[in-house]
């Protein structure tokens, strides 16, 4: 928890408390279901809370932003960003129905109001929002073929609409039919060396 208010030293009383109950709502369910690496389970507020929350430091949504969390896993990146920006929609989706019972759970517990989880691949999704985070489910450019569709066009936050995506190692090849691709070094947020290889990767709606 202190490692989240090195870097987020302003979080209310009630954002605290709920990344302070993320670890025993994780734990329970990780004895039940492997969502994290038993070895690593210690690790989650670095490898997972504080690695979700990256996207909030390269950009601050505006409220009523409506954000598609695709292959969320047990809930990241979006149940950290959704605890973050109480005022943004957040829809966490996954094909794996005990993953989205877990992210109904921690929503539940956590009282999250803003978020909404269902059990869907994304190819039969049809809605649209402003933007798609990700953390690495498939190459960057199968990626893009399957969301680009859920994309609004219209934006009304600082940075245009789009995809945010958090990846690890070599990027080059994978981002070479990009124009515009922004790569951030997560490194330049975090000084951890878990971070070190760690990226974001920023693709607006015009980009490709």
């Amino acid at each position: 928890m202190l490692l989240i208010t090195k870097y987020f030293p302003l979080l209310s009383d009630s954002q605290r408390v709920k990344i302070q109950l993320l670890y025993s709502i994780y734990e329970s369910w990780n004895s039940k279901i492997n969502l994290i690496s038993r070895k690593d389970f210690e690790n989650i507020y670095l490898h997972h809370v504080l690695h979700s929350l990256a996207i909030a430091k390269f950009i601050q949504f505006r409220d009523n932003t409506t954000i598609l969390d695709v292959g969320t896993g047990g809930g990241f990146p979006g149940i950290p960003l959704a605890i973050l920006f109480p005022n943004c929609k957040f829809h966490l989706i996954d094909s794996i129905g005990k993953k989205i019972k877990v992210v109904e759970d921690v929503k539940n517990q956590l009282r999250l109001n803003n978020v909404t989880s269902e059990q869907i691949r994304v190819e039969k999704l049809n809605a649209k929002y402003d933007f798609i985070v990700s953390r690495a489910v498939t190459t960057f450019p199968d990626f893009v073929k399957i969301t680009r569709k859920n994309i609004k066009q219209i934006s009304f936050n600082i940075q245009k609409n789009g995809i945010i995506y958090l990846k690890g190692g070599n990027l080059e090849h994978e981002l070479e039919p990009y124009k515009n691709v922004e790569i951030i070094n997560v490194k330049d947020f975090f000084e951890e060396d878990f971070f070190e290889t760690k990226k974001i990767v920023y693709l607006t709606t015009n980009s490709y």
